[in-house]
């Protein structure tokens, strides 16, 4: 049942003490969130009565101001127990119906002395993590207050185990990283981690900080503060600088009413939880769109950026559709050079290249039943608000989407500049993926035709690295994932040994057959990219299987594994789970619980890696058998080797 209450002075710590202490816990009573208005004004968290979080500070500087870290009167607390929220996404992520359950919490602070500046600090607590953020108000000087520094901390067990997506410290990046297992107390000193940032304090506690709703705001990272005496580390925020600004200057400007993204930390007993959690986008606003009938999710086939061929040419593009129609898929993306020059003063979004015929390429895409989408260089797009004529445009050719590129950036006016595509890619019912992306927020809730984003460490890396090895792959699904959908671009057929591999055109892939059909279902992408050419990949095995996987999902079930070392999943679509499971480069069988399932048979096909898989990664086992529901699934898979799965229920 819900409860409202407004209480002047929550709770006074002790008598005689002007201290005060807000405490909320999430409705299972597993969380408990304390924020502190002392000397400084700051927060913990407990789990399961163990403090995960410490003492962890709160607050901002200012350009010109003091900070605003402390020396508050608390005016009052509005709690709000047992609130629930159901909706229905209109793509389906993970579930066909998400709720949440949380307790919340909303502090009016006001300074005691000075210009007695006030601030909202509104806090969550859900069955599975907690949020908060700032409401910033406008000063008594006219113009913008400029804040330079965030103080939000995360004090942890310097012993813990964080997986640190390094960035360079300029803070333009395309967010592309390996999320590689570090002491806290051994983070560099002038760490800048990407998000999500999971943390291991022991076997049985996991944090992930991330966050969500991000407008009119800049980008933040994980940071390195000081040790403290009790064995904690201080990890701290870092913002986004804004354009022309020094690491150390302005990271958001503002006028009147602010409201900074979420704060997230999801908790659980097992990092694999996260995976199933809708808390991000739930922390977003629900879909501002009225009419969402446009919006349909589906695989795609690429043209030869993969292969290394980039040939803007008309029978090369009618070859990718024809493997589209082959497949039964909706989309075929037409990528970089279909307007020529691109990234240059002369470059126009609404010229096809001379070689190509526009007219004659949509024209057949429509008598296989397949549509375009358009890639976009970012700068090209913006260049005198050029994409609004584009955007109309390409809704007149009947574009599905566009695939926009290298804004490498997340600082305010890139956030903001983010939300403005969105909103006139949906005036002309325009899907679009984000490439050379920050990480996801959750605001595909908001803006469901945000389909899918980059901002991830993908297949294209094989093309000229050996950074993608088979642990990075497993890892993703633990790390960058937590944070929303990643265009990784599945899907490549010339798989080789780790040993054997090294960057080539055409480019390979160093992990098994399995394991590449496995990221059709392990990783969540609404729009989901195959990168390969049709001649390396029709009519070899694995290609039944790509006919038939859907992109879209009805629930999702973790069913085992760690960052690094494997990973299995299950999702449902209609009445079919999917089974996903991908392997480091160990050989290993795997122990299933299919308790997940409705009592009943089912018939189970599968795809796993062959007897030589090790030497022969394209080696691949077929097979379809019956499974109980409740009864364990072994599933075996080679180093660098993967499993998929379907279940059907029979009678």
């Amino acid at each position: 049942m819900m409860r409202n209450c407004i209480l002047p002075l929550f709770l006074l710590l002790a008598s005689g003490v002007s201290a005060q202490q807000v405490q909320v816990t999430s409705p299972d009573g597993k969380i408990r969130l304390d924020v502190r208005n002392e000397e400084r004004l700051s927060y913990s968290v407990s789990y399961n009565g163990k403090v995960l979080m410490g003492d962890s500070p709160l607050g901002f500087e200012f350009k010109g101001e003091k900070p605003m870290n402390g020396n508050f009167v608390l005016l009052d607390v509005a709690k709000e127990d047992g609130k629930t929220e159901t909706w229905k996404p209109v793509v389906r992520n993970k579930h066909d119906s998400v709720t949440l359950h949380w307790n919340e919490a909303t502090l009016r602070l006001k300074e005691k002395t000075g210009e007695q500046r006030r601030m909202d600090f509104l806090v969550r607590v859900y069955d599975g993590g907690v949020a908060f953020r700032y409401q910033l108000y406008g000063g008594r000087k006219v113009g913008n207050r400029q804040i330079v520094k965030e103080l939000t901390g995360f004090s942890l067990p310097e012993n813990s185990i964080g997986w640190a997506a390094l960035y360079k410290r300029n803070y333009t990046s395309s967010q592309e990283a390996e999320f590689m297992p570090t002491r806290l107390a051994e983070l560099p000193a002038d760490t800048v981690a990407g998000l999500p940032f999971l943390v291991e304090i022991d076997k049985q506690n996991y944090v992930a900080i991330s966050e969500a709703d991000i407008d009119n705001y800049p980008g933040f990272y994980i940071g390195k503060g000081e040790k403290s005496d009790a064995g904690r580390q201080m990890l701290t925020t870092r913002l986004s600088p804004l354009p022309g600004e020094p690491e150390e200057g302005v990271k958001a400007c503002f006028y009147e009413k602010l409201a900074t993204p979420w704060r997230v930390i999801m908790i659980a007993d097992n990092p694999g939880r996260f995976i199933e959690s809708e808390m991000i986008r739930g922390l977003n606003p629900p879909c501002a769109l009225d009419d969402t009938s446009w919006i349909e999710p589906g695989m795609c086939a690429w043209d030869h950026w993969w292969s290394g061929e980039v040939k803007m040419e008309m029978d090369v593009i009618k070859e990718y559709i024809d493997f589209a129609a082959e497949q039964g898929w909706p989309y075929m993306l037409i990528d970089w050079q279909w307007y020529g020059a691109y990234n240059k003063p002369e470059a126009d979004i609404t010229r096809p290249a001379p070689q190509l015929d526009m007219p004659e390429i949509l024209a057949y895409a429509r008598s296989k039943n397949v549509r375009c989408w358009l890639w976009l260089y970012c700068t090209d797009v913006n260049k005198n608000d050029s994409y609004k004529e584009a955007f109309a445009l390409y809704e007149k050719w009947g574009i599905a989407g566009v695939k926009i590129d290298f804004m490498d950036r997340d600082d305010q006016d890139m956030v903001n500049w983010y939300r403005r595509i969105l909103k006139e890619a949906a005036k002309h019912k325009l899907m679009v993926n984000f490439h050379g992306a920050y990480k996801p927020d959750g605001i595909e809730r908001t803006y469901p035709h945000l389909l899918t984003r980059e901002g991830v460490m993908g297949g294209e890396y094989s093309k000229f690295s050996r950074r993608v090895t088979p642990e990075h792959n497993v890892t993703l699904a633990f790390t960058r994932m937590l944070a929303g959908p990643m265009d990784y671009t599945p899907g490549g057929f010339l798989n080789v040994p780790m040993k054997d591999f090294k960057p080539q055109t055409p480019t390979t892939v160093p992990n098994t057959r399995c394991a590449e059909l496995a990221k059709f279902v392990i990783y969540e992408s609404p729009l989901t990219v195959m990168c390969e050419h049709p001649r390396h990949a029709s009519g070899q095995p694995g290609m039944d299987f790509l006919k038939s996987v859907p992109t879209v999902w009805d629930d999702i079930r973790f069913l085992g594994g760690y960052p690094g070392e494997y990973i299995v999943l299950a999702k449902r679509n209609g009445e079919q789970w999917y089974v996903g499971g991908m392997n480091n480069s160990v050989k290993r069988e795997v122990e299933v619980d299919t308790s997940f399932l409705p009592d009943g048979n089912y018939e189970l096909e599968y795809w796993a890696d062959g007897k030589h898989a090790d030497k022969k990664p394209t080696e691949v086992l077929k097979k379809k058998v019956r499974v109980v529901s409740g009864k364990p699934l072994k599933i075996r898979m080679a180093g660098s080797g993967g499993y998929v799965g379907i279940m059907t229920p029979v009678e």
